[in-house]
């Protein structure tokens, strides 16, 4: 996955497809970025990119009220997990992913796997193909930008854990001491979609979000089994616009199909063949 996906929705457009008992999106949270988000976090935003805040999906026991049932919230978390133990919150661009297969293993990760998962909706993710037979201008080959998502028309629910970083430069009472950030986990391409990029986000049908977002899933067996990729199939994709590759562009245009005869050396994920070559 390389780091980019669809986010066209505002908190309230899906607080009842995950069954969200609060909303907790209005509550301030630390950002990374030097300027103001735009669009602004919480909002529908078409090209969501690492380091900007996203509107995940989480279960929390509440800290004044621990023996109640744990409450499913929308909260905005920055995408690019920091580890507890970081020195600063730059490490967090090179971890906005996590691989399925070393998940558990990973020192970064593992804490995360087993008390802090959540899931990132989204429309779909964006991602390169790297053409066999076309080259750029510096005569490098051709990447072309394929956006896809689920074909059922069901937003996405990529499978994600997240992570507190506390800033021991500020005081506790201090609303940036703490950065929530999170990371979405990655598995093998599926036959089809394995030839526009090996790595896809692991997204989760519905009826396994409740385990996933259990705290009480906390052996690592079962959090492993969950990891599973579901049967292939689910998804459709086709060629966008080379505009979804800079940040400052946005809006739903960045989704929609080109014309085939706008494609160079671009192989179907579908059939194989090669058109523009």
């Amino acid at each position: 996955m390389c780091g980019r996906y669809a986010a066209s929705f505002s908190p309230d457009d899906i607080a009842d497809e995950f069954d969200v008992d609060e909303d907790r999106t209005d509550e301030h949270a630390r950002s990374v970025l030097v300027n103001p988000q735009q669009p602004p976090a919480g909002a529908p935003d078409w090209n969501m990119a690492p380091t900007k805040q996203s509107t995940v999906v989480l279960t929390r026991v509440p800290k004044d009220d621990p023996d109640n049932a744990p409450v499913r919230q929308l909260r905005l978390l920055t995408w690019g997990l920091v580890p507890s133990w970081s020195r600063d919150t730059k490490v967090g661009l090179r971890m906005i992913n996590a691989r399925s297969e070393t998940l558990l293993d990973k020192g970064a990760f593992a804490k995360a796997a087993v008390d802090r998962r959540c899931l990132v909706p989204a429309d779909g993710w964006y991602e390169w193909q790297v053409s066999q037979t076309a080259t750029d201008a510096k005569g490098k080959p051709r990447k072309q930008p394929f956006f896809i998502r689920r074909g059922d028309g069901e937003h996405c629910a990529f499978a994600g854990v997240y992570e507190f970083w506390r800033d021991k430069s500020k005081d506790a009472d201090d609303p940036d001491a703490w950065l929530t950030t999170f990371s979405i986990i990655t598995t093998a391409a599926e036959a089809g979609l394995d030839r526009i990029h090996d790595r896809q986000p692991l997204v989760l049908d519905r009826e396994v979000w409740q385990h996933w977002l259990d705290p009480d899933t906390k052996d690592p067996d079962e959090v492993r089994a969950l990891l599973e990729s579901p049967p292939p199939g689910r998804f459709e994709a086709w060629p966008v616009s080379s505009a979804v590759g800079s940040g400052r562009n946005n809006g739903e245009q960045l989704t929609l199909p080109i014309g085939r005869d706008e494609l160079r050396g671009v192989t179907d994920p579908t059939t194989g063949e090669i058109i523009g070559a």
